[in-house]
């Protein structure tokens, strides 16, 4: 028996792609925010073993690898979004 319940409304379908866009919007504005969160990261890390080790090139280390992180972050993004 078909009930008017199986049929989708076009209110259900534009809800669902609201819902959709508001979270694909999340997704990308994660990616948005990794790089840069990555290297103030590194580079706050860095300065801190500077200041520890009484050195001044270890916060440029740190630099770089928050920049690999925030590569990685945003290649593991992109990709769990392409499945």
């Amino acid at each position: 028996m078909h009930t008017p319940s199986d049929d989708p409304s076009p209110d259900s379908q534009d809800s669902g792609r609201k819902e959709n866009f508001w979270v694909q919007a999340a997704r990308y504005s994660e990616v948005a925010f990794i790089f840069p969160a990555a290297i103030v990261a590194g580079w706050l890390v860095g300065a801190t073993l500077d200041r520890w080790l009484h050195t001044t090139w270890v916060y440029l280390a740190g630099i770089l690898l928050g920049v690999a992180a925030g590569f990685v972050g945003l290649i593991r993004a992109v990709l769990r979004d392409t499945k």
